[in-house]
């Protein structure tokens, strides 16, 4: 059998990183796309089977050097998104409309089996969400030019090498009190990274294409919960407080104005939407990949390092 080249754009985040090394451990060849090879390379090559791995150097606008590395491709996977904007060329227009549209024009015309893209959950919903509303016109742009495309739509991903759980117990290790938005009844389905990434290895494998898939963990959680699982597992009691919507838009207005926002007045827009499968669309669990990790016992592995103690604090040393 023919050795397939996986072609994957956003490698060196904590989901590509873990889909290289499944990938090429099951002898799949990976051309992997960054911006900055010398910072990124040696992160990326040591997640991957020696001999398995090439890692090209590419801005995302350079559409001649993308083209080229399409007439050796089979599979292209576009794991690239932002969650708010920069200046630059850092839109959410140009990552998540524009791009992808380009990708879906080159699977079409070089003829790859798949393109398997990674959108986001509850977007159909969100309509007065910029973020939410070019996730959606990105998955219309790539269907209109590759129809067998297969999105995938995850809930929050979390794992030791994420923004969201390692933010919030750095947070929660600060502030004595912690602000609640939409009183932290928004709803959330959790799914770890490996699961997400037993999902996409499962659907090159097998050659699925034409789908909309919604990933989620086996869990429904909400803010409240979440936030309560994260500081009792770092041993921190915090007063969890909602806050009025006016003090929370002053929050992310201010929040925005920095170079890595904790909150932006378009993520607080988002908070109001439930993050759940919607039941229009099949989820992981029917295509055959059910999560199987639970939210509170893969944080338990990494919490330790916002605990005071660090790993001496586990139930070990108690």
């Amino acid at each position: 059998m023919k050795e397939q080249n996986c072609l994957i754009f956003g490698g060196s985040g904590q989901i590509g990183r873990n889909l290289i090394r499944k990938l090429t451990k099951n002898n799949f060849r990976v051309t992997v796309v960054t911006r900055n090879i010398h910072q990124k390379s040696y992160v990326i090559k040591t997640q991957a089977n020696a001999g398995y791995i090439d890692i090209v150097e590419s801005n995302i606008y350079d559409e001649e050097k993308i083209r080229k590395l399409f007439k050796k491709a089979d599979i292209c996977i576009n794991l690239i998104g932002i969650l708010y904007e920069k200046k630059r060329g850092n839109t959410f227009k140009n990552i998540h409309e524009v791009f992808p549209k380009l990708l879906a024009q080159l699977c079409q015309e070089y003829k790859l089996k798949n393109f398997i893209h990674l959108s986001a959950l509850g977007i159909n919903d969100a309509t007065d969400s910029d973020y939410a509303k070019s996730k959606l016109n990105g998955e219309k742009n790539i269907l209109n030019n590759f129809p067998a495309a297969t999105i995938l739509r995850p809930s929050i991903v979390y794992s030791v090498d994420d923004n969201f759980t390692t933010n919030f117990m750095t947070l929660l290790g600060r502030l004595p009190i912690f602000p609640l938005y939409y009183s932290g009844k928004t709803k959330f389905m959790p799914i770890h990274c490996s699961d997400l990434t037993d999902v996409i290895y499962y659907i090159v494998s097998k050659n699925i294409e034409s789908q909309i898939v919604e990933c989620v963990g086996p869990e429904t959680l909400t803010f409240r919960e979440i936030l309560n699982k994260l500081s009792n597992l770092i041993d921190k009691k915090r007063i969890l407080i909602p806050f009025p919507l006016a003090i929370a838009s002053l929050n992310a207005k201010i929040f925005q104005l920095f170079p890595n926002p904790l909150l932006t007045e378009d993520q607080l827009r988002l908070l109001k939407y439930d993050n759940v499968t919607s039941g229009r669309y099949k989820t992981n669990s029917d295509i055959g990949v059910p999560s199987k990790r639970i939210f509170d016992k893969e944080v338990k592995k990494y919490c330790y390092m916002w605990r005071e103690g660090g790993q001496f604090s586990t139930d070990k040393y108690k």
